[in-house]
């Protein structure tokens, strides 16, 4: 299997795979790639402390180093925004991709679409992750909140049978693993949920919990959580909720509950002074809403926010 993509989430699921006995690669950054070879891989949290020794797996800079390895799953743990980065270069190294399955670990819509324009989309799969990290050091990631287990299917109709091998794999390391053939509705919740939670968190400054606790931004999360829900019914895709009234008694009496205590990655990439993935969220709610004439004037205002405390540089 590989990791493509070394930030927390992607060594979250690659200390899961190695626990559970897994051939894994991991493609990183050459501050984390020097790290996970001298150090190995920490990971560290409610699931409990995992140290994989150097040694055990590999790491590379560049899918120019992998010497024609082949693989059965590619894990894409990247940003939303590097999406089209990371299609690209795999399909300029077609020895990686000959026959493997290629399952988007990402945030927000519009991923597989990215992907689908490289690769037969039957190939191509999506992971639903409700779960908290938080890359402490270059090679240690400590998982903070879990809210549900990972879920992975296929938007494409594909049968989700093809990664039940993965799934059992990531379980048995530790996080909750499952296949599913209701994908969409499982990424539509998050979206939900993300888009609500994940910029007033990086705007204020605080985690989850905190929203949820005060009037005011429990109004603003209802008003964002009710575009979202018009968007997408107006755009043909659905979730697990009739109307936005029942995602919410959900949301405000168990996924924040579960999650309270979580700052999110929206908010570690403002304080790292990155860029975010504020385009794959409510961006990508903005963009829907333009071809379907709704007006999502909630969403527009947290996304120019966060386009702001970004900086020119993200622009």
């Amino acid at each position: 299997m590989l990791i493509y993509g070394g930030g927390a989430v992607g060594l979250g699921i690659a200390s899961c795979l190695l626990h559970s006995g897994n051939d894994v690669d991991i493609l990183a950054r050459p501050q984390t790639v020097a790290a996970l070879e001298t150090e190995g891989l920490i990971r560290t949290g409610i699931f409990g402390c995992v140290h994989t020794k150097p040694g055990v797996f590999r790491c590379y800079q560049s899918l120019d180093e992998t010497c024609n390895r082949l693989y059965d799953f590619i894990l894409i743990c990247t940003k939303s925004f590097d999406s089209p980065c990371a299609a690209r270069d795999l399909a300029e190294h077609s020895h990686c991709i000959d026959h493997a399955t290629i399952v988007l670990f990402q945030n927000g819509w519009g991923n597989a679409e990215v992907f689908a324009a490289c690769f037969d989309k039957r190939r191509i799969y999506n992971a639903r992750v409700i779960t908290g990290f938080h890359r402490h050091r270059a090679n240690e990631v400590e998982i903070t909140v879990h809210a549900d287990g990972i879920h992975i299917g296929s938007l494409f109709g594909e049968s989700a049978g093809a990664v039940e091998r993965l799934c059992h794999a990531i379980s048995a390391g530790g996080i909750p693993c499952e296949k599913t053939d209701a994908i969409e509705k499982d990424l539509w919740s998050k979206m939900l949920y993300n888009c609500a939670l994940n910029p007033l968190g990086a705007i204020l400054g605080v985690p989850y919990g905190e929203l949820a606790e005060h009037a005011p931004t429990r109004d603003l999360m209802d008003r964002i959580v009710g575009e979202v829900f018009a968007v997408m019914t107006a755009s043909g895709y659905s979730t697990h909720w009739q109307n936005a009234c029942d995602f919410l008694r959900v949301f405000y009496d168990r996924l924040v509950p579960d999650t309270a205590e979580h700052k999110s990655s929206m908010l570690q990439d403002i304080t790292a002074g990155k860029r975010t993935e504020i385009d794959a969220l409510n961006g990508a709610v903005i963009r829907l809403a333009g071809d379907h004439a709704v007006a999502v004037p909630y969403n527009r205002a947290v996304h120019s926010l966060i386009k702001f405390l970004e900086g020119p540089s993200a622009d």
